[in-house]
């Protein structure tokens, strides 16, 4: 059967540990920043919960850092097991942009991750702060390299094909590829949507089971406020986005509205069932000239259908449905995070471990936890199941980049790759649970006589602060 062809194998397992990698590089490169910001919030305050804040969310930071870097391991094996014919012909591209990465952004983090974690009372304030900060530094450094790679394989710039090998001729043009400024932000977004819906979710969670910290309705107040304020900066990103795809890659745009024919004045289909033996959607709900109005910004203004490509189109269905299941995740996202900014409004003259949200928006926000991830995977599946029939568009097929590994041990490792991240995610987010449930660790202190210190690393306008709180 086709499905179960040696591509089709091994796009799954690839497809598998994309998956489960995608989700905690989502969530930390975000998370460095927010925690960044809850440790310059305590240098200033020195309010309790800023500390309690960072303290509890610097684990979970380092537990998702953690299954970041095995499942990132594993997923690079694959280019040599799987898919050998990807760095025989962009070895020249590829090679050093993940070498970039490793250099300059994942030895910062995994440095002065151990500082983060383990120095508080140990190294200086200021010592503790720039760590946090170049944690953060780190993590952003590792998003851009593995995004210039990837938005290179989507829109490919600055080489040529010499006896079938690509040459770099302009490193410039690689890494500024036509799509990749609005990957990048699109991707920066996401992972600070991940990040915030996680902190709402959990702090809900905790308020709704009566679990809560002197932490946890702070932080609820400001990733709800900030995230109203990110929901709708992705929605204007994702539709600049958009614009660019259906310059560079009109073929996968085609697939995400669900336009099987070239036409003029397209309609926006809301919901339905592509069938590709018909070459329709089925059940459809549409809005007439939806498409092109706001692709084009005409009523009449044409769109290129999936006839348009033939035999260099991607399968409809997947695209078409995880466009729709990133989509109508932004909207809730948006609609909770503004109910839940217009609750810190009624309440600005509240303390902050007085905000609460009303007692039927609280299990709302919980599930709300996961909301992050299923819109990356989602947008991801969009992303790559779009490209196909390439692995580099334009330049290598899928087919033409597979190993001859037979197909009975890609069988064998993808159940076996199946079986491992299902416990470990449930492992994970047990954990997470668990940790929820306790009191945070407070123990550990500041380290005595280093605030002065502090104050000036951030800025000097800090240092009256600092000075003030003695």
């Amino acid at each position: 059967m086709e499905m179960f062809s040696d591509v089709m194998l091994a796009r799954m397992q690839f497809g598998l540990n994309i998956t489960f990698h995608i989700l905690f590089p989502t969530l930390t490169i975000a998370l460095g920043w927010l925690l960044l910001a809850m440790r310059i919030a305590y240098v200033r305050t020195r309010a309790e919960h800023w500390l309690m804040a960072y303290r509890f969310w610097t684990k979970i930071f380092a537990l998702a850092f953690a299954l970041g870097v095995v499942s990132g391991i594993t997923m690079s094996f694959q280019f040599g097991t799987n898919w050998p014919g990807f760095m025989e012909t962009v070895g020249n591209v590829a090679g050093p942009l993940l070498g970039y990465e490793v250099l300059t952004a994942f030895f910062l983090e995994a440095t002065f991750l151990g500082v983060m974690l383990f120095g508080h009372g140990r190294v200086s304030e200021r010592m503790h702060l720039l760590a946090t900060a170049l944690v953060a530094i780190g993590t952003s450094l590792s998003a851009f390299w593995i995004l210039v790679l990837n938005s290179w394989m989507q829109t490919p710039a600055g080489h040529e094909v010499v006896n079938g090998v690509v040459e770099v001729v302009d490193w410039s043009q690689v890494i500024f590829n036509p799509s990749f400024p609005y990957r990048f932000a699109h991707m920066m977004l996401a992972s600070f949507l991940t990040a915030l819906f996680a902190m709402i979710g959990l702090s809900a969670w905790q308020i709704w089971r009566q679990k809560d910290n002197a932490s946890t309705r702070p932080v609820l107040r400001m990733a709800l406020c900030t995230a109203a304020v990110v929901a709708p900066l992705q929605i204007l990103m994702g539709d600049l986005h958009g614009l660019n795809t259906l310059e560079h890659q009109p073929q996968k745009v085609a697939a995400m509205e669900g336009l099987w024919k070239t036409q003029k004045g397209a309609p926006l289909v809301l919901f339905g069932i592509p069938n590709a033996e018909t070459q329709s959607n089925d059940f459809a709900i549409e809005i007439p000239k939806g498409a092109s109005l706001i692709l084009t910004h005409q009523l009449d203004g044409e769109l290129k259908g999936i006839d348009a490509f033939p035999n260099a189109a991607p399968p409809v269905a997947p695209v078409f449905f995880g466009f729709r299941i990133m989509v109508g995740m932004g909207m809730a996202m948006l609609l909770v995070s503004w109910l839940g900014a217009y609750q810190a409004w009624r309440q600005r003259r509240a303390a902050l471990q007085e905000f609460t949200l009303p007692r039927w928006l609280l299990p709302v926000a919980s599930l709300m936890f996961f909301s992050g991830w299923i819109a990356t995977v989602a947008g991801w599946y969009v992303t790559e199941i779009g490209r196909q029939p390439y692995i580099v568009s334009g330049i290598l097929r899928t087919a033409d980049a597979i190993s001859l590994v037979p197909p009975s041990n890609v069988i064998f490792s993808l159940v076996a790759y199946g079986v491992i991240y299902s416990g470990l995610l449930v492992a994970f987010f047990a954990t997470i649970r668990h940790m929820a449930s306790k009191p945070v660790d407070m123990s550990v202190r500041p380290a005595a006589g280093v605030r002065r210190g502090a104050s000036a690393t951030i800025a000097p306008a800090l240092q009256g602060s600092a000075e003030g709180q003695r």
